[in-house]
């Protein structure tokens, strides 16, 4: 299992990698919303410091998480891109340089 949390922060860095891989490219894409359904078992752990976790399960695997409730959730996450000095970027494209008729 892994976190959703990790799971997040992978898709992130994935879509990083397909910005970066845009050098060179004549077709590109604009990122929009990016739509991420999952099932997750809901965990919490003993202790001062007790934390509730979502940890992200395979379909399959539901029968095995016989002390956690699982869920299944759907979150839409709307990426943004930042300059080095924290300002927006926008639009985010994805491959490609501009063309001319793009906005």
């Amino acid at each position: 299992m892994i976190e959703l949390s990790d799971m997040v922060r992978e898709l992130r860095a994935q879509l990083t990698a397909a910005v970066a891989d845009a050098d060179g490219e004549l077709v590109r894409f604009e990122l929009g919303p990016v739509e991420v359904e999952a099932t997750v078992a809901v965990t919490r752990e003993a202790g001062a410091d007790a934390k509730v976790r979502l940890w992200v399960v395979d379909a399959g695997a539901n029968g095995k998480y016989t002390q956690a409730q699982t869920q299944r959730i759907r979150v839409t996450l709307t990426p943004k891109a930042v300059s080095a000095d924290g300002s927006p970027v926008r639009p985010v494209l994805i491959v490609g340089d501009e063309l001319d008729d793009e906005r």
